[in-house]
């Protein structure tokens, strides 16, 4: 993409009323107002689910459509990606979207406790390597901030082409003790899982989809504490 482009879309997003790009110091002095007040954006008490790094926003945009009733919010740092889902839930008149330009490590000074009902992690990058394992998604840290802001009986969703980031989060979460509702190791080949994960495909996907890779699933819930 372009250097015009990303500056276009910067400045787009700048004027979305479903975009919000709080800055770090913002946060961290705890002056983003949003945080246990993201109801009133949406002018409704409905649940609010999340998906962390949401890219283009597909995963959210597509969840919207199909469930008017619950609230969804894509989040990643990616500017000039998420601008598209924005754009496209502008067009597309869905008030239940909203986009969020942050890190994923402030999630739980973003959202307030018992805040979140679901959280979707579709496609993350694995961090194969040892050194990245503080950046996986999935990695205990991420879970506590999960587990901060997730209602009681909270889900998140794991979805990921990454046999490694499969294996490397059902581990942890045996050694850990949470609860397992649900885990697939090729969605598209073993029947029972839920229809947003076979009906909703990323572009990323379809792309993983023609090269054969199977698409892996779990659904777990974290206790609390």
């Amino acid at each position: 993409m372009g250097s015009k482009n990303k500056l276009r879309r910067f400045k787009d997003n700048e004027q979305f009323n479903n975009v919000f790009q709080p800055n770090r110091e913002e946060i961290s002095n705890g002056r983003f107002k949003m945080k246990g007040n993201w109801g009133k954006h949406f002018k409704n008490d409905n649940p609010i689910v999340l998906e962390l790094g949401c890219g283009k926003g597909e995963y959210t945009v597509e969840l919207a459509k199909r469930n008017a009733n619950i609230n969804y919010i894509g989040v990643d740092i990616k500017g000039a990606r998420l601008w598209r889902g924005a754009k496209t839930a502008l067009e597309d008149n869905l008030s239940n979207v909203a986009f969020l330009r942050t890190q994923i490590e402030l999630i739980d000074e973003i959202f307030a406790e018992n805040e979140v009902s679901e959280i979707w992690i579709t496609f993350p990058d694995p961090q194969i390597k040892y050194k990245r394992t503080k950046h996986r998604l999935t990695n205990s840290e991420f879970l506590e901030r999960y587990q901060r802001i997730l209602k009681k009986d909270g889900l998140v969703h794991l979805k990921t082409d990454s046999e490694f980031m499969h294996g490397y989060t059902l581990g942890l979460l045996h050694g850990l003790g949470v609860e397992i509702v649900y885990a697939n190791h090729d969605v598209y080949k073993n029947e029972g899982s839920p229809k947003e994960v076979l009906e909703i495909q990323t572009f990323y996907e379809n792309q993983y989809l023609e090269k054969n890779k199977p698409i892996t699933y779990i659904q777990f819930r974290i206790p609390p504490n």
